[in-house]
């Protein structure tokens, strides 16, 4: 069995959920840390026992590594994601991929180009309830889908915010779209097909101190005829749980958390009655008002997929391509509520 070296590219909290994940897989081990500031970067590599990297170019150099993972700021992600594919490593980046999609695909392109594999990290496609909806949904036990709805709605402090780059143009792309709704909005896309438009509105209003949006409503409408709904802000305290609801002529699925609040079809089956049991208790809070406290479990889960791939030299189910469709529907979103219009995705 191959043990993939991983070194980690970014020094706060995501990269230290990164660290966390790498360390608990059987094949694979973390090499070091790379920060933007040596104190911090020396900080986690202390607490993991690996090395610091001065630079960059130093990181890339280590031929012991073969994958780095990305958890810089959002918006500093495709410099080291392309140099990394230069220098011929795997790259596994965090959500987002980057802030534009001329980003994205320089990314794309330059791991096409080098053969090596980009990654994105969206780690609520691992939640346990994810897989038998998923399964529903592709089997067609919803009929024709009539609607399929997002909604975050969360909390963040000012505190939060008083950092280097959150709720900026530049390193966060935007606010709770781009920052914490994204990963509802990858599940939207992964299990309800893909968005044909959008009709926003978004404002900032409950944190007038930022430059991007903490609250945004959405009207969807999908590939083939489903309508549906995109919710996400940082200004509803004290946090709630996120949700996914999607229904047909033929069922309705409400998803929380990692559970099912209704798991109704019109065709019955045994199975049903052992989903609704298992996924009945809403299990965490999810981050809802403190980032840390999201489990860093499906990072983990996503980290081995990613390394299941390389070693399989499968397809991985969250390539670049597929990373960059969320950011295609948000990016559309902000166009949309800026030039007041339907903005059309395909």
């Amino acid at each position: 069995m191959k043990v993939y070296n991983f070194g980690i590219i970014g020094a706060g909290l995501i990269a230290d959920f990164h660290a966390r994940a790498v360390a608990e897989l059987e094949n694979a081990k973390l090499a070091g840390f790379l920060g933007a500031t040596s104190e911090r970067s020396q900080k986690l590599a202390d607490k993991y026992s690996v090395k610091c990297y001065r630079t960059l170019d130093e990181m890339l150099a280590d031929k012991q590594i073969d994958a780095v993972s990305i958890a810089t700021p959002s918006g500093a992600h495709m410099e080291p994601a392309v140099a990394a594919a230069k220098a011929g490593k795997h790259v596994l980046c965090e959500k987002p991929l980057e802030v534009t999609l001329a980003g994205i695909d320089a990314m794309i392109e330059a791991h096409q180009k080098c053969g090596t594999v980009l990654g994105g990290i969206f780690q609520y496609r691992f939640d346990d309830a994810v897989a038998p909806l998923k399964e529903a949904i592709d089997s067609g036990r919803f009929g024709r889908i009539t609607y399929a709805g997002v909604y975050v709605p969360w909390w963040r402090s000012e505190e939060y915010y008083r950092d280097s780059w959150h709720g900026t143009w530049k390193l966060d792309g935007g606010g709770a779209l781009m920052n914490q709704s994204i990963h509802m909005v990858d599940l939207l896309c992964y299990l309800a097909g893909p968005v044909e438009s959008v009709q926003a509105f978004v404002g900032t209003l409950g944190h007038p101190q930022i430059e991007t949006e903490d609250t945004a409503t959405t009207a969807v409408r999908f590939v083939g005829g489903a309508l549906g709904v995109i919710y996400g802000t940082t200004a509803s305290w004290p946090g709630q749980f996120k949700r996914f609801e999607i229904t047909g002529t033929k069922g309705t699925v409400v998803y929380l958390e990692d559970s099912f609040t209704i798991w109704q079809f019109a065709d019955e089956r045994p199975e049903d009655q052992k989903i609704r049991e298992r996924f009945g208790n809403v299990k965490g809070l999810g981050g809802v008002a403190d980032p840390a406290a999201i489990s860093y479990e499906n990072h983990k889960r996503n980290f081995q997929a990613f390394i299941d791939s390389l070693e399989s030299g499968e397809h991985f189910n969250i390539s670049g391509s597929e990373a960059r469709k969320a950011v295609e529907v948000i990016l559309a979103i902000y166009e949309s509520a800026r030039e007041h219009k339907i903005v059309k995705i395909r």
